[in-house]
């Protein structure tokens, strides 16, 4: 889900921002307890009318407003006019139109009848979790048996050009039904679809489709989010806010994301607010997606996909107690805080007693959505391909990867879920990282282990990136002659964020591929998150057009967290080594 924002507008002029999605969170001046906040897509709020004219019946939208394109359709005025203030208008008024016209009817309806419809309900939510496996094996099943019908197909087929153009045109027909099964589908296949969705893992015809399901889940309906907030606060809904947008700015497959204003403090917030019943579908999606990992590894690929499902089970479970989450926001930005100077990246702060184990009100900070840096730059007249932009991504991936390098390699406790929706680029190129539903602690001697790693790849070391990959307890199973080579080619695939030269995908199960030569037969659950978290920022890397090695820029953390550890003599570090070095050290 995603995005915060934060700034700073004259009441009395509101600056109107560019239809990109904008995301929002208030600042307070002391530091607070608690920290969690993740935000989707653009308000409705901007209309050519409201910019201009000051607001009487209602308090008005907080300042910054924002536009919206809902499936490319311009917001409509039934939309606008579902914007709320709490204090001004009565409770009923606060609802939607969707919300009014429905309540009466149900309260209308005969007891008999009303029983039926409920005995109606219960029957299809005790089926739902069938239905929707079975959705879910009969398109999986179509999209592998096309996927392997090609693959005998272009066997026989001798011109390269005409092989290519077959497998085209099946990336685009496999798109098309994994876009399907993600949407329709909902729950844990949006997140899935971030991880298929990289422009380094997955063809560019995947990245298309799959890239714009960021917060695309449904959303709760108003009434059930109010009832929500107010059961999980103990206080009336209109005693909280002042505002309230009844629209989501965005909804993510998790919770939804509302713009408020405190009553109290006459603060802008975002609300945000767990989808009741969403943990259940989740655990029945991972029981899926775990059969189906065992079918991957035993048919097809050489990696333990299943405990890589083991791992996304038990993060999941953790991103739906808010109050972890917001231990965890705490944590990592009093680290970051104490570590720089100036942090690389900004990390949002929950209002102080306005967090549950449903509801966050957080903070709001204002910026572009990374995946939007692009187009952002060209409205300001800045050639996205140009020397200016090129520095400028360059000091944003710099930032957003020293970050994480200080996180898992000197605290061994990390943000784990950098994909593009979690990222927002704010004034002068400032990182915003959101969304700490999913962090991860490393053991101590993991820790040290893939600092071990961090610094073989850095050096191109052959013979410690085996250690490396022994101490970290990855067990694999040797294809290939030339093991040490193939066997440091993986660790770079897996474990850092450069490419080959002349390589833009680097498919994993690529008949050349490392994976393929040096099959893994066991990765520690405790690793996974690391392994996820490199290759999101790879895609971003790949995705900006730059070449980055985050083992090359982690490599002094590394080398300091191996000295204090006492396994590193105080003259070694950020000293290259000769070859007979290399060789006997």
């Amino acid at each position: 889900m995603s995005h915060v924002g934060r700034a700073a507008h004259k009441r009395d002029k509101p600056a109107r921002l560019p239809p990109s999605r904008t995301f929002f969170a208030a600042r307070t001046e002391k530091p607070l307890p608690l920290a969690r906040f993740v935000v989707g897509p653009a308000s409705p709020y901007a209309d050519s009318q409201s910019a201009t004219q000051p607001h009487t019946t209602r308090r008005g939208p907080p300042p910054g407003r924002a536009t919206k394109e809902r499936d490319g359709a311009a917001t409509t005025a039934a939309q606008r006019r579902a914007r709320i203030s709490i204090s001004p208008l009565p409770r009923a008024r606060g609802r939607s139109s969707l919300a009014q016209s429905a309540r009466p009817a149900a309260d209308a309806m005969p007891p008999a009848l009303a029983q039926l419809q409920d005995l109606r309900e219960r029957i299809s939510d005790s089926l739902r979790p069938w239905s929707r496996s079975a959705q879910f094996w009969v398109r999986a099943a179509d999209i592998y048996t096309s996927y392997k019908v090609c693959q005998l197909r272009a066997g026989f087929v001798k011109d390269e050009e005409e092989r290519e153009a077959m497998w085209e045109q099946q990336h685009e027909l496999g798109a098309q039904k994994m876009y399907s099964l993600c949407s329709e589908l909902g729950g844990l296949f949006l997140k899935a679809a971030q991880i298929l969705g990289k422009p380094d893992l997955a063809p560019m015809a995947w990245v298309k489709r799959l890239v714009t399901l960021c917060d695309r889940a449904p959303a709760t309906p108003y009434d059930v989010v109010r009832d929500v907030v107010e059961k999980q606060f103990g206080k009336n809904f209109d005693d909280i806010f002042e505002f309230f947008d009844v629209e989501p700015v965005g909804s993510a497959s998790i919770a939804q994301v509302h713009w408020a204003r405190l009553k109290f403090s006459k603060t802008d917030v975002a609300v945000k607010v767990q989808h009741p019943g969403a943990e259940h579908l989740m655990m029945v999606d991972i029981r899926n997606m775990q059969a189906m990992a065992l079918f991957l590894q035993k048919y097809d690929i050489n990696f333990d996909l299943f405990s890589a499902t083991k791992e996304m089970e038990k993060q999941i479970c953790y991103e739906f107690d808010f109050v972890r989450e917001a231990r965890a926001m705490e944590r990592i930005r009093e680290f970051l805080r104490a570590t720089n100077k100036k942090p690389p990246v900004m990390v949002p702060r929950v209002i102080p007693g306005m967090v549950s184990r449903e509801v966050l009100v957080m903070e709001f900070i204002k910026g572009t959505p990374i995946m939007n840096l692009g187009s952002e730059m060209a409205k300001r007249g800045i050639d996205p391909g140009g020397k200016i932009a090129a520095m400028a991504k360059q000091k944003i991936l710099s930032d957003l990867t020293l970050a994480y390098g200080q996180m898992i390699l000197k605290d061994g406790f990390f943000h784990a879920d950098p994909h593009p929706g979690n990222i927002l680029i704010c004034k002068d190129t400032e990182v915003a990282l959101l969304d700490y539903g999913q962090v991860k602690e490393m053991p101590e001697d993991l820790r040290l282990a893939y600092a071990n790693l961090v610094v073989a790849m850095a050096d191109d070391d052959l013979l410690r990136a085996e250690e490396g990959f022994r101490e970290l307890g990855i067990k694999t199973r040797t294809i290939a002659d030339n093991k040490l080579e193939e066997l440091f080619q993986l660790s770079l695939r897996m474990f850092d964020t450069r490419l080959p030269p002349g390589v833009t995908v680097m498919s994993p199960f690529a008949d050349d591929s490392s994976l393929t030569k040096i099959g893994v037969e066991s990765f520690p659950e405790e690793l996974f998150s690391v392994l996820r978290t490199i290759q999101l920022l790879r895609g971003l890397t790949v995705g900006m057009g730059l070449t980055f090695s985050c083992a090359q820029q982690w490599r002094p953390i590394a080398e300091e967290a191996l000295l204090k550890a006492g396994r590193l003599r105080a003259s070694k570090p950020k000293q290259k080594r000769s070859f007979l070095g290399r060789l006997f050290w």
